[in-house]
């Protein structure tokens, strides 16, 4: 993580600033009566019913054949429906499925693979963890922090692309390398389980051929914008999301009870 480190930093002196997140959102007329809180698997991801797009302009992520799970799916439908990426090409880190989600600017899936993740649960980073010495990093301090991120290219050390995901707390998506045969982390990459892809310092490590193919080219042209899904916390508490589906279901519902109620229909 520390930009002392061969795996960290690139010796610019400039900082980037915070691009701030961009969100549009509307409002659902009949909606926005309800009272209803929607939880999925375990996690609240619905905000105030106000404050849901109508239901003409819905718009879900395309994750093609990928078999995400649901609180990947919600957010990439959320920054489809939302239009939280600006139009830019984004990227959805998925920490508990140790997995990353290549989307084009219309929520389109290009390309998923596994990832190594930082050694520590957690979803935030040491306040000022990107200017320690690597070696003053204690393990519980190796996490990949979750949050929106505005990502661009840059270099290690080393000369090496990467792209900069927190460039503040030094933590970068690059290719995973296996300067040390120990660490088994081209193996751990292999396995079907998610339990031994927890060995970084907080970088996301991804396979080589997946990041020249699909992480570097989405910042070639322009910054794209990274989601790391939380670990601990409530997805909705970090990205202010709401479930694009669930209330329009239940509008549907609702206002087929409403039309039965008033026709007496023996087909309702």
């Amino acid at each position: 993580m520390p930009v002392e480190s061969p795996e960290f930093g690139d010796g610019r002196v400039r900082k980037r600033a915070t691009i701030p997140k961009m969100l549009t959102i509307g409002a659902a007329t009949l909606v926005a009566v309800l009272s209803l809180g929607v939880v999925s698997g375990g996690i609240p991801i619905l905000s105030g019913m106000s404050s849901l797009p109508s239901q003409a302009a819905v718009r879900l992520a395309d994750f093609g054949d990928a078999s995400p799970s649901p609180e990947a799916r919600h957010v990439a439908d959320w920054v489809a429906d939302s239009r939280d990426n600006a139009n830019a090409e984004f990227i959805v880190v998925d920490k508990r499925a140790a997995r990353v989600y290549v989307f084009d600017a219309n929520a389109r899936l290009r390309g998923a693979s596994p990832v190594l993740l930082g050694a520590a649960l957690g979803d935030d980073s040491v306040p000022g963890i990107g200017t320690r010495p690597i070696e003053e990093v204690r393990p519980e301090e190796r996490t990949t922090p979750a949050g929106r991120f505005v990502a661009e290219r840059g270099r290690n050390l080393k000369g090496e692309d990467v792209v900069w995901v927190d460039y503040d707390a030094a933590v970068s998506m690059h290719r995973v390398r296996a300067t040390k045969p120990s660490e088994q982390r081209l193996e751990r990459l292999a396995t079907p389980t998610v339990d031994d892809n927890r060995i970084s310092y907080g970088c996301i490590n991804v396979p080589v051929a997946f990041y020249e193919a699909y992480v570097s080219p989405t910042v070639a042209a322009q910054r794209a914008i990274v989601y790391v899904l939380p670990e601990v916390k409530p997805v909705q508490q970090v990205f202010g999301s709401y479930d694009v589906v669930a209330p329009r279901r239940l509008a549907s519902l609702n206002l087929k009870e409403v039309r039965c109620g008033l026709i007496r229909s023996t087909n309702c």
